[in-house]
Parts: structure tokens; C-alpha cells; sequence
């Protein structure tokens, strides 16, 4: 085979099938559309989940649990993580952790947890703190921010029907 002979023979704008204007438009008597039936007729189109006779696609599928729309997505860290990502004296937030690749994932909030040592002295700013991980941190020398809690939107409809 050589290289011109590769897309030899195809056509990239092919002609569309014109359907239902008589025998001579190549399609025969039928449009390629077959005898009769539901397929034939204008305007015909498949739903996406009919199988036919068989039970379809997405009632076969077992469906377990709950996925609560609602939920707060919360990302864990342990304090070993930061000191790794971390020099002393650094400042370490949501966005300087997102920055650094410390968290890759999207979230709602960022909570720090005791695992691990830390040796250098922090300025950590996250939404929750366990209390391990705040002794670690504030024995190291570094100072711990809480920011608020993120407002999930079963609260945020909660607080307008209040008002």
C-alpha cells in the first residue's frame, strides 16, 4: 500500500439520503425505510431506553442507597501532609492548598486532622480542625484560623423561608 492510496475512495461530503421523493431518487420504493411500521413513518424516532420486549436498560440496573444533593463536601488533611507541602512561617489556606496540588478535588470545606508530626511552626486557615491537630499545630509554634462553615442549600432555603 502507498501513502496515496490512503483516503483514496473516500468522500468526505458524502450526498444526503433524500427520503420519500419517489423510485427515482435511488431508494427504491420504499425510502430504505422498509415495509410499514412505526420505523417508516415521518417524524419517527427511537426513545433512547427502549429495548424492544426486553425489560429496558435502566430498569435492569439495581439502584442502591441515597445521594443527598445536599451533602457538604468535606476534604481531610492530616498535619503531616502540610508540614510536607509547607516551609515554617508559611501560611496555609484553601487556596494556597489548592495552589501547592495539596488538594486536587473540588470541596466544600477542609478539615485537619493529627496524623502525623509537625515541626514547623504554621499560620493554618481551614473550616475544621480536630483537636489533635490543633494542639499539633500550636505546640509547633503556628496559630490556627476556623472560617465559617459553608452553607449548604437545605440551610440556605431553610434561612430565606424564615424571613
Amino acid at each position: 500500500m502507498r501513502l496515496d492510496e490512503v483516503n483514496r475512495g473516500i468522500n468526505k461530503n458524502r450526498k444526503k439520503r433524500r427520503i420519500g421523493r419517489g423510485n427515482a431518487s435511488g431508494q427504491g420504493k420504499t425510502a430504505g425505510r422498509g415495509q410499514d411500521g412505526q420505523k417508516s413513518r415521518r417524524g419517527y424516532s427511537r426513545h433512547p431506553g427502549r429495548v424492544g420486549e426486553d425489560l429496558p436498560m435502566i430498569r435492569r440496573i439495581p439502584k442502591r442507597g441515597f445521594n443527598n444533593r445536599f451533602a457538604v463536601t468535606v476534604v481531610a488533611l492530616n498535619v503531616r501532609d502540610l508540614a510536607a507541602a509547607f516551609a515554617a512561617g508559611d501560611e496555609v489556606s484553601p487556596e494556597t492548598l489548592q495552589q501547592k496540588g495539596v488538594v486536587k478535588k473540588t470541596f466544600d470545606e477542609i478539615k485537619i486532622l493529627g496524623e502525623g508530626e509537625v515541626d514547623k511552626a504554621l499560620t493554618v486557615t481551614a473550616h475544621r480542625f480536630s483537636a489533635s491537630a490543633k494542639q499539633k499545630i500550636e505546640a509547633a509554634g503556628g496559630s490556627v484560623t476556623q472560617l465559617p462553615a459553608k452553607r449548604t442549600p437545605a440551610e440556605r432555603v431553610a434561612a430565606k423561608a424564615q424571613q
